[in-house]
């Protein structure tokens, strides 16, 4: 799709984006999970102390992909890009959209002299797997995800 723009997000994306993010839990039946308010989202993102970046696939004038990322550090690795979230809306997938965000996503983790780029994906989400099979991926099947919720 050669009339998709691949560009940095701005502060008047994060609204569609974070419909994106709720259509992405939707699709993992967890959207009671997301408790990020839109005003939350905003300060984060483009507050005087932003904590992640993103790029957004844009067609027709509307934002139909995201790749919401951060800075992580690694003990044995030094600076790694944690890839939060990469999403595209259902109707458009299987267009290359993903692809063009996550080609973005490399792109900047190389050109910031990252020395590697980490992130999750479901173990039953095969086209997510599939996906990322096609870059030199390596799946890690030691560790396991642990979360503290700080806020009630």
């Amino acid at each position: 799709m050669s009339d998709v723009l691949i560009r940095k997000a701005v502060l008047e994306d994060c609204a569609s984006m974070l419909d994106l993010i709720k259509e992405l839990a939707e699709y993992e039946k967890a959207l009671h999970e997301v408790t990020v308010t839109l005003d939350d989202f905003i300060q984060d993102g483009f507050g005087t102390s932003p904590v992640w970046g993103a790029f957004v696939a844009e067609f027709e004038g509307e934002i139909v992909g995201i790749s919401l990322y951060y800075d992580r550090y690694s003990t044995w690795k030094g600076r790694r890009l944690y890839l939060e979230d990469l999403v595209v809306t259902e109707r458009l997938r299987g267009k290359q959209i993903g692809k063009m965000l996550f080609d973005a996503t490399l792109e900047y983790g190389k050109s910031n002299n990252y020395s590697g780029m980490v992130f999750q994906v479901l173990n039953w989400n095969e086209p997510a797997i599939n996906f990322y099979k096609k870059y030199n991926t390596k799946f890690d099947n030691e560790w396991s995800n642990v979360s503290i919720e700080l806020k009630d």
